[in-house]
């Protein structure tokens, strides 16, 4: 999300008007337009920023911070978010191998790592924890990691689900929607609606499936292909201990 809809969705949290965080911002209703919208010609200054940060309850630093990073060369900001993962990734670490006692430190060193990444983030680095087969389940593993860590990430600027994952599809039954190699990213913390693809976990064995899903009847969940070649499969809602719906699809044009 941009920084600009970042200001506006907080001040619809907080059921403010336009006229009202202008007013204590000590700037222009349209100025603070065009921030929200992205047309303002001049980016907000440090001192516009930081009265916006005490009017919208946000942290201090919070919006300085993205106005800095969207300023940033992209480059340099590819850069920032690969050393971003890769702290996630360690402190993940750090948690699970502290457990014996005489590794106490680990923890702390996992706490004294994540209290210097911000809550707030223009995206979230999504983990690319493994491959979901579009025609047949597929096991599911998480490679061993903590959730949330991998070895790879793929940055999407508009999710922020904590719990987020994405998967590569293998097989060609969600076609043409999706083709072998596609990355989904799947929001855990998103319910799914009747009709929605989802990333799909079966109670039995804890294999997994890409399908779209159909709320037919209470009893009654379809997986349905999007290639017309495979048939659907109907399952009782007791078989099915995940079902988390598709919200990003990355994919290559060339």
């Amino acid at each position: 999300m941009s920084l600009g809809g970042i200001i506006r969705e907080r001040r619809e949290q907080q059921g403010m008007t336009q006229d009202q965080v202008s007013a204590q911002a000590g700037i222009s209703k349209p100025y603070l337009s065009n921030i929200e919208t992205g047309r303002s010609r001049n980016p907000p200054t440090d001192r516009v920023l930081r009265s916006l940060e005490r009017v919208l309850n946000f942290k201090p630093g919070d919006l300085i911070r993205l106005a800095h990073l969207d300023r940033t060369p992209s480059d340099v900001r590819e850069q920032y978010e690969l050393l971003e993962a890769q702290v996630k990734k360690l402190r993940g670490l750090l948690k699970v191998r502290s457990g014996g006692a005489e590794e106490q430190g680990g923890e702390e060193a996992a706490e004294a790592i994540a209290s210097n990444i911000d809550e707030l983030s223009s995206g979230t680095a999504v983990p690319v924890i493994n491959k979901v087969t579009a025609g047949y389940p597929y096991h599911f593993t998480d490679l061993d990691y903590p959730p949330s860590v991998a070895d790879e990430y793929v940055r999407c600027a508009d999710l922020h689900d904590p719990q987020a994952f994405a998967a590569r599809v293998v097989g060609d039954s969600m076609l043409p929607g999706y083709k072998q190699g596609d990355i989904v990213v799947f929001s855990p913390n998103t319910a799914p609606n009747s009709g929605d693809d989802c990333f799909v976990r079966f109670e039995k064995d804890n294999s997994t499936t890409f399908k779209r899903f159909y709320q037919d009847a209470p009893d009654a969940i379809r997986l349905q292909p999007l290639n017309n070649k495979y048939p659907a499969e109907t399952y009782p809602p007791e078989a099915i201990n995940g079902l988390w719906p598709a919200v990003f699809k990355i994919e290559r044009l060339r």
